[in-house]
């Protein structure tokens, strides 16, 4: 098969230095393809670009009812976060009314995203824990699963423990293909991974965003986390972040998540399209550039999301001095 298209490059200088090439869909959810490029049906790794599919399962053990998710929490089960203080204060939350604690999270920790939270952290000599774990909403929404489902919590982020195979079963729906163990791997925050084909997660966004082909319950549990993601961005990514800069600027129409080695996926809301896309080298700023060139044409944006998704489809690249130096840059879109 013919080598997928070149939607990014970077610029050093005058030279063209990268070529990133990528596969991208846009999909309504009856199936019917309004845009693409490259390879869509190759299998790909959703990573965190799915987390809003898996979460679906905190609706499907009524942990919601049971435990009375905020809207807040409910944003932060679909973040890939910085770190920052107003995520790790909704994260602690949840698990405190839940009777456990940081220590119950099997993401593991890490330093914040963000550098101002990780300068305060020095500052106060503290070590990050799991609450600064990008992951630990998601997390923190699992272990409200596992209680709601009587499960033992310890072990939930292995594939065989029924918290797992509820998320399976939820992205299963929502995509309408089968997760099989012959296309899984584990993710950076432990928990398994499925490939499935790029088309499949585009629908599953179209799904998602228009209720079509899903239950009554999971198309309301699927509009409550899209609204929860799109009305408090802030909590999904943090300060300076794209995806929370993407989603703030289409007030709601657009559902935009970034997922590890070049995955980006989503919903223009309001068309009733869902995305996903795909750089094939994995580098997380081709992958920044290449969606925010595709919502460019196909979002219609107005005069003010059009200046936001520029300067994320033409980032600068600078030296340790600061100059600027090149440029990744979106193209063939």
């Amino acid at each position: 098969m013919d080598a997928n298209p070149i939607l990014a490059e970077t610029v050093r200088g005058n030279w063209v230095e990268n070529r990133h090439r990528g596969a991208f869909a846009i999909i309504d959810a009856d199936g019917i393809i309004i845009a693409s490029a490259g390879d869509i049906e190759r299998s790909i790794f959703p990573r965190s670009a799915i987390k809003s599919m898996q979460a679906l399962a905190i609706f499907a053990r009524h942990a919601d009812t049971q435990f009375h998710h905020s809207a807040e929490e409910l944003a932060l089960a679909c973040s890939s976060h910085n770190g920052e203080d107003f995520h790790v204060e909704v994260a602690a939350g949840l698990l405190g009314r839940l009777g456990l604690s940081e220590a119950d999270l099997e993401c593991g920790a890490h330093q914040p995203i963000n550098a101002a939270a990780r300068a305060a952290l020095r500052a106060l000599g503290a070590k990050p824990s799991t609450l600064h774990n990008a992951c630990s909403g998601k997390h923190s929404g699992m272990l409200s699963v596992s209680l709601a489902m009587g499960e033992p919590t310890a072990g939930y982020a292995n594939r065989e423990h029924a918290v797992q195979q509820q998320v399976r079963a939820s992205v299963e729906a929502v995509i309408g293909e089968p997760l099989t163990e012959a296309k899984c791997g584990t993710d950076g925050c432990s928990i398994p991974t499925y490939a499935a084909p790029l088309r499949a997660f585009a629908r599953g966004f179209a799904r998602m965003a228009t209720g079509t082909g899903l239950t009554p319950e999971m198309g309301a549990a699927a509009k409550r986390l899209l609204d929860a993601a799109t009305s408090l961005p802030h909590l999904v990514g943090g300060t300076d972040h794209a995806d929370t800069r993407i989603m703030a600027a289409f007030n709601g129409r657009v559902m935009q998540k970034y997922g590890a080695d070049g995955v980006q996926c989503g919903a223009i809301r309001d068309k009733g399209w869902g995305y996903a896309l795909k750089c094939d080298d994995g580098n997380v700023l081709a992958a920044h550039a290449m969606v925010a060139g595709m919502l460019l044409k196909f979002a219609e944006p107005d005069a003010d999301q059009r200046a936001v998704l520029e300067t994320i489809a033409h980032q600068s690249i600078r030296s340790v001095r600061g100059d600027v130096v090149g440029e990744m840059r979106s193209v063939g879109f």
